[in-house]
């Protein structure tokens, strides 16, 4: 049964936290971007407040074996700052036993990076290259064995579980997903969580229309689920960034040397006879900044979007699109921007993508929901300081994607059984 945190009596009890503090350190081990660890902060203070102790887990990068350089213990003292109490570390997180037992309320541990284990991920280590298939099964079958004792063992440390990772809910791992079975009365999620869900919510099943949804980034490849399962939900598909071009190309426009991929203009070509079909407006760029070199000082001109000549490259939107898709953009009232439209790493190339933001500001500040979800889409908009100035920013790049392409995410799953 699913609990809410707000509701949820923590007093005297032990509550183990997934969080997503796989946050990037420097050659000296210190954090350059503590996002993640702030987004968690209320949830963990909300336990401490109600007379509760907590167990906070969680990975840092991708190590294939203990590797000192993933662990936690780097982050400790940032963490104890953030949340106002010390904070004990577990060197390891299977063993850890004592130190939760002893744990009083308002007391925390940390425990060590879960993906020391195999059995976090599920998935066997250390095969040898030629294994045969009989091997990798074998293996397979060993580290899901292993992988019970290990869920079982965190999940004795505690009386209640809290996921508040969004950005690992489309992982089915020890930590996100098996460890809620065994708190059917007390599993939860954290506000962070919370709030993600209820954005995903606002856009895929609450919408209020017109509807648009904003798709950028640089290959059709990796949003063609996401186009595909928007146009069962949108008014308007603005389609930017280097992946416009493929649908462009697809129609007999020329592109010059604009990143695209013709391996999937028969399905861009599908994508737009079925939005014809169901009445879906898709916009495309129809004018682009482009370049001959990859470079910031670099000259740029401003060509049709499908007349780029033969040595040019689109990089960015031009003022037509742009004047275009503000006025889709002004008239929606949910607007959901995944992906930027250019080549925002570049500051000559990032206008289009600078205008986006101020367009959402903008529709948001006039009364519409706007959502940014996607890994680029929210750097570019929290770098252009405009996150605060939409209706929600998301935190979890992937585990958004999915959730944008109509997947069940199995983080969320396991709570809401």
């Amino acid at each position: 049964m699913q609990q809410y945190i707000d509701s949820y009596d923590f007093a005297g009890k032990k509550a183990i936290v997934r969080v997503d503090f796989n946050v990037p350190l420097n050659e000296n081990f210190e954090i350059t971007d503590d996002t993640r660890i702030r987004a968690a902060i209320p949830t963990l203070k909300k336990v401490l407040a109600g007379g509760g102790s907590l167990i906070i887990m969680s990975h840092l990068g991708r190590p294939k074996k203990v590797d000192a350089k993933f662990s936690l213990k780097h982050i400790v003292a940032h963490v104890s700052e953030k949340l106002g109490t010390p904070v004990q570390f577990a060197e390891d997180c299977q063993k850890a036993q004592a130190q939760a037992a002893a744990l009083k309320p308002g007391e925390v541990l940390l425990l060590e990076n879960l993906r020391y284990y195999a059995e976090e991920e599920g998935k066997p280590r250390g095969l040898a290259e030629d294994a045969s298939d009989e091997e990798k099964k074998a293996a397979k079958a060993a580290v899901k064995a292993s992988q019970k004792e290990f869920v079982k063992t965190l999940a004795s440390y505690a009386d209640c579980y809290i996921n508040d990772a969004f950005g690992t809910a489309h992982r089915a791992h020890a930590s996100t997903a098996l460890i809620a079975d065994y708190f059917p009365n007390d599993k939860m999620f954290g506000y962070l969580m919370e709030g993600e869900i209820k954005a995903i919510d606002n856009v895929l099943k609450n919408a209020q229309h017109p509807f648009t949804a904003i798709i950028g980034g640089s290959k059709v490849s990796s949003k063609l689920a996401v186009l595909e399962n928007m146009l069962e939900k949108v008014d308007n598909l603005i389609i930017g960034g280097g992946m416009g071009y493929t649908f462009i190309k697809a129609q007999g426009g020329q592109i010059g040397l604009s990143l695209h991929e013709d391996e999937l203009m028969p399905q861009a070509l599908e994508i737009l006879a079925k939005a014809k079909e169901k009445g879906v407006h898709i916009y495309l760029s129809t004018e682009a900044v482009c370049t001959q070199e990859f470079s910031n000082e670099a000259e740029t001109k401003v060509f049709p979007a499908s007349e780029i000549p033969a040595d040019w490259e689109g990089v960015d939107a031009g003022p037509h699109s742009l004047g275009a898709w503000k006025k889709v953009i002004e008239s929606s009232k949910t607007i959901l921007w995944n992906g930027p439209v250019g080549v925002f790493e570049i500051p000559n190339f990032a206008k289009g993508t600078l205008r986006i933001a101020e367009d959402l500001a903008e529709a948001t500040a006039n009364g519409a929901y706007t959502l940014v979800g996607g890994g680029d889409s929210v750097a570019a908009v929290t770098k252009m300081g405009f996150a605060d100035k939409v209706s929600y920013v998301s935190t979890g790049g992937g585990a958004m994607l999915e959730a944008l392409e109509g997947k069940d995410l199995p983080g969320i799953a396991a709570i809401r059984a």
